[in-house]
């Protein structure tokens, strides 16, 4: 078997959130009294790899820990304990655009973030045509960025990442970028990247999507794995899971 391309063992999270609302001169002078920090576990204890040429997903209400897992891996945050491993150039398709500077122009904005992403500066060269190409944004390439929709921002930040021969993709609903025909490319992009042997961790809530890609799935509930395996087996069980959890509250809300 080939070496995981992600592997991570035992990893948690925990923020630390201070209360300290100064609404008055008197709550000024009692702030030390005052503060209070509460500890907020996101993640606790998890563990997975992902091959090379292998697309996880990972499954779980608001709140289950799924982006923090991304943001992780992305070396965004630090874990509290645990190890995270990443063999290869990775290539984070969260935020799309969020390193964007608004000033600038989508063709300068290429070329910086494609070397931020670990591509020469010939290799910037050579391959801006091609990601002008597939963002599809024509002569707004030449625009600052400020004046982008949100949809024109995802596109281009779509456009760079896939184009830096990242065999490490971590995807957080990002996919559906622009309109059906735009989106059906992305993701028959993405499917080449995994054909080529990328690894793939991927955040979603349509299920769909996630039945047409990934190999395994990852069941994530309020910080820990709640399940792991086939997509085919995962996503009925959360399902079902959900379905109890609504009638449960139902029952609760009856008079």
């Amino acid at each position: 078997m080939s070496e995981a391309a992600i592997e991570v063992r035992e990893l948690y999270k925990e923020f630390r959130i201070k209360d300290a609302s100064i609404g008055s001169l008197k709550t000024l002078l009692m702030w030390w009294k005052k503060r209070s920090v509460f500890e907020v576990k996101v993640l606790r204890g998890i563990s997975f790899s992902v091959s090379p040429g292998e697309c996880v997903a990972v499954i779980g209400k608001n709140g289950a820990g799924k982006s923090t897992l991304l943001s992780l891996l992305a070396k965004i945050y630090r874990p509290t304990s645990g190890t995270v491993s990443i063999q290869g150039r990775l290539a984070p398709l969260l935020e799309l655009g969020a390193g964007f500077h608004p000033d600038l122009s989508g063709i300068e904005n290429i070329q910086f973030n494609a070397v931020v992403l670990g591509l020469t500066r010939k290799q910037v060269a050579e391959r801006t045509q091609q990601i002008i190409e597939f963002s599809e944004l024509g002569d707004h390439i030449y625009a600052p960025v400020r004046t982008y929709s949100s949809g024109m921002t995802a596109r281009l930040g779509f456009s760079i990442a896939v184009h830096v021969d990242a065999n490490v993709l971590l995807v957080d609903e990002v996919l559906s970028v622009g309109d059906y025909l735009f989106e059906q490319k992305c993701l028959a992009k993405v499917a080449e990247i995994r054909a080529a042997g990328g690894a793939i961790l991927l955040v979603s809530h349509n299920l769909e999507t996630i039945r047409m890609f990934a190999d395994r799935c990852l069941w994530l509930e309020r910080g820990v794995m709640r399940m792991e395996g086939p997509a085919s087996e995962v996503i009925p069980a959360y399902l079902a899971s959900d379905s109890e959890s609504a009638t449960a509250s139902q029952i609760r809300a009856a008079p």
